[in-house]
Order: C-alpha cells, then sequence, then structure tokens
C-alpha cells in the first residue's frame, strides 16, 4: 500500500513533491496501512515533461553508466549523493522509499562507450541493440549471453540499495515477458543484500503460466497495462483479478495497477490536470475489487491536493484488514442481467473466526436491488448471519436468509457476515 508519482506527475515529479506527498502520507495514511513512496519513470532526466518522452534525452549518468536523479528537479542529490538524501528523509517518516527503473542499459552510456563497475568491459560490449523497449527511447536491451549484462544490473542494484532504496519498480519486464530480465534483476537485488521488494510491469496478457518463474524472482506483478480513470478500464479488471486472485500469497502478489484517485494530471503522460474522473461509487468499487482480490494498492493522486471524501475512502480501515487478514479470496458469481453483469466475491477473515467478506458489484448503469441467498456466500445450509458495512452509506439488510441490497451504478455493497457455527464446508 502506498504512493507512486506516475498518475499526477509523469516523467516530471520534484523532490519537494515527494516529500509533499510523503508527508501527507505520513500523517493522514500511515495509520491505515499506507506506508510506500515511489518515484516514478525519467528521474535521471533534466529535459522531462508532460504527455511523453523525450528521444535522445541528456539523461544524468554516473561514470558507470548507472542512472542518477536530475539535480534540477532533486536538488539533495548533488555532489553524487544520488537518491541518499530522499530516501532518509522519507525513512524518517516511517515510509518506506521506492523507484522506478527502465529494463536494459541508457544507450547513452553505449554511445559513450562506459566502462561498467568492477569489470573491464563496456556498455557496447553488453548492449542488445535488437530488444529494445517498444514505447520509451531511454535504453537498450541487454545481451544476457555476456556476463557484463548481469555485471551491470549488480553494479546498477548494489547503488540503489546504497541510496537505501526499498522498492523497485522495473519497467518493460513482462510484455514480453522477458524471463532472463527478469531473472537477472532479482539476482542483482539478492546480490546487494538489501531487501528490496521487486515489482514487475507491465502486465499486458500476462498469462498464468508465468507464475512459477514470478513467484521466484519478484514480489509484485502487474496484470494489465496502465489503468486510468475510465469505467471501461476498472470493469475489464473483474476478469483478470478473477483469473489471479486465486493465486495470491505471501511474498508474491499480482497486480491490478494503481488506483487513479484524487487529484491526477498535473503534469501526466495522459490527461489535463484534473480530479479523478471516477464517481465517488466507481472509485469505492476499485477500492473493494482490489482490496478483494488481494492486489497491492499504489494509488496515484497528488495527496496533498486531493479533496478529503477521496482521503477518506483511501482511509477505510476495513481496507487494509480484509487486504492484510484475508483468505480463499475469488469470484463466487457473476451473471448478466438487464443493462449490466452482478459479480459476487467473498473472502475469509484470517483474524476472526466465523467472518466471512462479501462484495456485491454491479455493472450496470442504473441503480438495481440485489438479493444473494446467503447459502451462496456462506455454504450450503448457511441461512442465517449478522452483518457489518464496510463503507458508510449503503443500503443492505439480511432478509429470509439473503443478503439484500440497493448497489449503486457501477457500485458495490460491501459487507462482513458473521456465524456463529463453524463453516468446514467453506473451502
Amino acid at each position: 500500500m502506498g504512493w507512486n508519482s506516475w498518475d499526477c506527475f509523469g516523467t516530471t515529479v520534484t523532490e519537494a513533491e515527494v516529500l509533499a506527498n510523503a508527508g501527507v502520507m505520513a500523517e493522514h495514511l500511515l495509520p491505515h496501512g499506507w506506508d510506500t513512496v515511489v518515484v516514478d519513470i525519467a528521474w535521471y532526466d533534466p529535459t522531462a515533461r508532460a504527455h511523453g518522452y523525450n528521444a535522445d534525452a541528456p539523461l544524468e549518468l554516473d561514470p558507470y553508466g548507472r542512472q542518477t536523479p536530475a539535480p534540477e528537479r532533486f536538488p539533495s542529490s548533488v555532489g553524487g549523493r544520488g537518491f541518499a538524501p530522499l530516501a532518509a528523509a522519507v525513512h524518517e517518516l516511517g515510509l518506506k522509499f521506492g523507484i522506478h527503473i527502465m529494463r536494459g542499459i541508457p544507450r547513452l552510456a553505449v554511445e559513450r562507450d562506459l566502462p561498467i563497475l568492477g569489470t573491464a568491459w563496456t556498455a557496447r560490449d553488453v548492449a542488445d541493440l535488437e530488444h529494445v523497449c517498444r514505447w520509451n527511447p531511454d535504453n537498450y536491451g541487454l545481451n544476457h549471453d555476456h556476463p557484463g549484462a548481469q555485471a551491470y544490473y549488480d553494479a546498477q542494484v548494489a547503488q540503489f540499495a546504497s541510496w537505501g532504496v526499498d522498492f523497485i519498480k522495473a519497467d518493460d519486464m513482462q510484455a514480453p515477458y522477458f524471463d532472463r530480465e527478469i531473472a537477472a534483476y532479482a539476482l542483482a537485488i539478492e546480490r546487494s543484500g538489501r531487501g528490496i521488494t521487486l515489482s514487475l510491469s507491465p502486465g499486458t496478457h500476462l498469462s498464468t503460466q508465468h507464475l512459477p518463474h514470478l513467484r521466484d524472482h519478484a514480489q509484485m506483478w502487474r496484470i494489465s497495462d496502465d489503468l486510468w480513470d475510465r469505467w471501461e478500464d476498472v470493469y475489464a479488471q473483474f476478469a483478470r483479478l478473477a483469473r489471479w486472485a486465486p493465486f495470491q500469497r505471501e511474498g508474491g502478489w499480482a497486480d491490478a495497477d494503481m488506483l487513479p484517485l484524487g487529484r491526477i494530471g498535473i503534469r501526466a503522460e495522459r490527461g489535463d490536470p484534473r480530479d479523478s474522473r471516477l464517481t465517488p461509487d466507481e472509485q469505492r468499487t476499485l477500492l473493494t475489487l482490489w482490496t478483494m482480490g488481494r492486489s497491492p494498492l499504489m494509488v496515484g493522486g497528488d495527496l496533498p491536493s486531493t479533496d478529503d471524501a477521496t482521503l477518506a475512502r483511501l482511509s477505510n480501515p476495513h481496507v487494509a484488514k480484509v487486504l492484510r487478514h484475508s483468505r480463499d479470496n475469488r469470484e463466487l458469481l457473476r451473471e448478466p442481467a438487464d443493462g449490466g453483469e452482478l459479480v459476487v466475491w467473498s473472502a475469509l477473515a484470517t483474524d476472526q473466526p466465523g467472518r466471512t467478506y462479501a462484495a456485491v458489484f454491479w455493472t450496470g448503469d442504473s441503480p438495481r436491488d440485489a438479493r444473494i441467498a446467503l447459502a451462496s456466500i456462506l455454504g450450503t445450509g448457511a441461512h442465517e448471519a449478522s452483518m457489518t458495512d464496510l463503507w458508510p452509506g449503503q443500503t443492505t439488510s439480511i432478509e429470509q436468509g439473503d443478503l439484500a441490497a440497493t448497489v449503486p451504478a457501477h457500485g458495490v455493497a460491501w459487507v462482513a457476515l458473521d456465524t456463529a457455527a463453524s463453516r468446514k464446508d467453506h473451502r
């Protein structure tokens, strides 16, 4: 659970903006589980701009071809200090510090033929000019038949570790699926000696066939392309999370992408400055679906300029509780109805025996009255339960063995159901 600069600042975030968001997180969201601050792409480009990437950008590199923060945007990095001062400031707030990095080696390092730290090889020796990113011009690929490729990643990650980085979002890793790159990056983290979480992106057409390899080498992996503040983007994640939720487990999490909530688009890659275009009901749906699917949660809005209602939704204590203390999370039912689909999820609480979490989603454009038999949620023979609403203001009840709810358009009714009896038949 954390914050990432991408949705609001794209390639252009500054040190002051990172610290401002970290301050709001520490004060308002850390008590509710949000604890990680991530600087997204192009922190090493002094010419970064909104709405795209710069070809032939004059990237900030050290003598060994490793990216360093652009000093105009990150003034504490001057004098070779890198992100160490910023990471220390974030740690002082009780938070973790993360950064984004692209697969491969900077083109500029290859053009300058810079040496690879601790070796006799240079960037030209290890560059793979055929396997380059399709959408970002900064890097060449690496030739992993050459031992210098691993040496470059080892040196890069060792520097990140020395700065105090806790989280690395490694991009252009999964679409197509670069198994050798992923393994090499995981090995570099292991060799760094620091416990760094590895998050892989993007997740375009990611197949569950990769699951064993993913679990062996990463802690998070995206399962979709970039998600923005459009209902169609949220709707598409229902099927993906239903596919991946049965595989979620400690240390290896399918990631449905960051939450485009609050004030976004300020200097973003996509769209003009705006508050999230998702309605309040759609935002509750997004948060509930991600939580029931046990996806990592990374909010993308600028927290200092985000409205109080959004911060209140992010501060809902049930979000972190269900995310961290549930099991057997899965889709139970998905049925078309006039104008939409009724989708029901459940999960078992791991810290409260006899408690089941249930989410009733409605994807149609008008509100719908829904009735779901308790036996369809709790298991055969279950007809009674007490109920607790997990979002304020819901219209829900238990009636004649059913969970009854008026579900808003594109909305959700999210409840906890408690029974005194054991439910050994509910697997």
